[in-house]
């Protein structure tokens, strides 16, 4: 089937024409095209495919899941209008999703690289010995899809508290690594002890975030590293701590870190800090929910164009991703009513199409 699409493009709101043929996008005329949406007089809003920068396809409630639920949550994103997302941490190996023309594209980072029992059990590789993370760092990078995800911190249960996982030493070294093999390193991070360290060693982007302080600030503008702070994930805080009775000062420490989420993370926007959506989705929060993080967004200080540049274009460049243009995949979300109105409105597309096939 040949295709056209009309309506207005965001961010800059002029009227926007595409064709689409064999898949892909043409901006000039494309004989015998079906018109699905859009009429005379440009109704409507046309944008990329969204994206959701924290999603895990290969985690459920329970831990990691069978390829058959991946597959189910792969198509509540698109559904959602999410055609792009990136995986940071798969416990499973979900690449034959990529043979699936009907699925999102998936940016992988392998595995979550941790210490034994200081992350969920069953998804991360522990590697106890840190001198031995730079190679396993490399081996990931070689894995994944341009990306490497570490654990910067979880409760040590020595001290009852967050702790960071890897010495100072040993981030530089397996930072070091990771660029050297064409990857970009992120890290699960929900304390302040843990994030010196990482961004000093070169990181790339911190998730979470709940711990960043006017110096960490400093720090990440210094160095260029992004955020991804997965807001709707970080609403479960209070829940984690009334389940952590046992480690008083931990679960003190989560309900802080909750507390004072938003007022750091919007110093953290007022200062620049570049920062993308992204749900968590997996495990605690349920899939096809990129339109609650966005609009959660505009809570630390994003305006609603910023905060949907976040899942959309500006996710699009940081992934180095096309958007809407010539030759390029026909990945594309239209709206009747402008999807920076709402939440009700981001997440239920009038019409999602995937690599030139209508949804």
């Amino acid at each position: 089937m040949v295709y056209h699409v009309r309506g207005r493009g965001l961010p800059d709101e002029e009227p926007v024409e595409y064709w689409i043929a064999d898949g892909r996008i043409s901006l000039e005329p494309v004989e015998g095209a079906e018109t699905v949406f859009g009429s005379s007089g440009f109704p409507g809003w046309i944008i990329p495919g969204l994206v959701d920068s924290h999603c895990h396809l290969g985690i459920g409630t329970g831990g990691p899941v069978g390829l058959d639920e991946a597959i189910d949550y792969a198509e509540t994103e698109r559904r959602a209008g999410v055609l792009l997302l990136r995986d940071p941490g798969v416990p499973i190996d979900t690449r034959s999703l990529d043979d699936r023309d009907d699925l999102p594209r998936v940016v992988r980072a392998g595995r979550h690289l941790a210490k034994s029992k200081r992350y969920i059990p069953g998804l991360a590789i522990d590697v106890d010995d840190e001198s031995q993370l730079p190679e396993a760092v490399a081996e990931q990078a070689r894995a994944g899809d341009g990306w490497v995800k570490l654990i910067g911190d979880w409760i040590d249960r020595s001290v009852g508290d967050l702790a960071p996982l890897w010495s100072d030493e040993a981030l530089t070294a397996a930072i070091a690594a990771a660029h050297a093999n064409g990857a970009r390193v992120t890290a699960h991070v929900f304390g302040e002890d843990a994030l010196p360290g990482l961004i000093n060693a070169g990181i790339d982007c911190i998730e979470h975030g709940t711990g960043i302080t006017d110096d960490i600030i400093t720090l990440m503008l210094a160095h260029g590293t992004a955020l991804v702070p997965t807001l709707i994930n970080i609403d479960n805080f209070p829940g984690i701590a009334d389940s952590a009775a046992k480690y008083p000062t931990y679960a003190a420490h989560m309900r802080a870190l909750h507390d004072s989420s938003r007022t750091r993370l919007s110093a953290a926007r007022e200062a620049g800090i570049p920062i993308y959506a992204g749900s968590d989705a997996g495990g605690m929060v349920a899939h096809g929910r990129i339109a609650d993080e966005v609009d959660a967004l505009t809570g630390i200080g994003l305006s609603a164009t910023e905060a949907l540049g976040s899942a959309c274009w500006d996710a699009r460049r940081w992934l180095d991703a096309p958007l809407l243009e010539h030759g390029a995949p026909a990945d594309l979300v239209c709206f009747a009513d402008d999807p920076r109105t709402g939440p009700d409105v981001l997440r239920r597309p009038d019409l999602v199409m995937l690599r030139g096939r209508v949804y």
